[in-house]
């Protein structure tokens, strides 16, 4: 892989992993449209080890201080129910990412599967959002709360659905203030990024061959760097602001994608 393209691929997964657009749908479709290579699900995931990096230095004092003090002094308190609940709502997707893993890196990186997913839930977003109460703040999440978010985070294992956007949406259905829906969203980002990263590293480096560490670690910093922006960014936004912006952005790029597949213009399986 040639440097610029890896630093490409960073800079994009740092700027849409966090928004609620699809990262994974993003590093599926440039590629196609740049006429290069789709690089494969295990190199997305060692790019997500920038993000991870980027959430762990903007959420430094809820992971490092805050959580692991309340565990400590009273962990039925809010704060310190907050780390086992972020590693109870992580089971779901690692469960579906162990049982589905060939379909991941298979079938469902077909172009149809992307746009499908960003414009069905682009308009699922979009009622969600216009219905959302916005009233309950992260102290208020019980467990059952936490794992049904956690459900919706198995779903982003389908590149087009968002990480993001399915665990903001679900938190938004059982009534969080955005901003409180996104804070929860990111830190429950933290294991299955973690995860997912050090599983797929080696495959990564044999897909990519012997140079990949180059490109690999360029592209980690580019997503690093660029993931903290979007989460600060997004969670000012996310202040004054609601979602539909992003819905409509989803519908029109999955829209866009069908009509250059359905013109021959794209194949489904562009790259891979």
């Amino acid at each position: 892989m040639e440097l610029w393209f890896a630093i490409v691929l960073g800079a994009v997964q740092g700027l849409t992993e966090f928004l609620p657009i699809s990262s994974t749908a993003h590093l599926r479709i440039v590629p196609a449209l740049l006429g290069q290579h789709d690089p494969g699900a295990a190199f997305t995931a060692v790019l997500q080890l920038g993000t991870l990096a980027a959430v762990l230095v903007y959420f430094a004092r809820d992971v490092f201080v805050d959580m692991p003090r309340a565990l400590v002094r009273d962990p039925r308190s809010p704060r310190g129910r907050l780390g086992p609940y972020l590693i109870v709502a992580t089971v779901p997707i690692a469960i579906a990412g162990v049982a589905l893993e060939d379909f991941i890196v298979g079938d469902a990186r077909s172009l149809w599967v992307v746009s499908g997913a960003l414009v069905g839930v682009g308009l699922a977003m979009a009622v969600i959002d216009a219905r959302a109460r916005n009233v309950r703040v992260l102290d208020e999440l019980r467990l059952v709360d936490a794992l049904l978010i956690g459900g919706a985070q198995a779903l982003a294992l389908v590149p087009g659905v968002s990480r993001s956007g399915a665990t903001i949406c679900c938190a938004l259905l059982l009534g969080l203030r955005r901003t409180e829906a996104a804070r929860f969203s990111f830190l429950l980002s933290i294991p299955a990024i973690a995860g997912a990263g050090v599983f797929k590293a080696g495959d990564a480096v044999s897909e990519l061959g012997a140079d990949a560490v180059t490109p690999l670690v360029a592209g980690t910093l580019a997503a690093a760097v660029t993931g903290y922006l979007s989460i600060a960014w997004l969670m000012t936004f996310l202040g004054t602001r609601r979602l539909v912006g992003f819905a409509v952005y989803r519908v029109v790029l999955g829209a866009l994608i069908i009509a250059l597949v359905v013109g021959g213009l794209l194949s489904p399986f562009a790259g891979v």
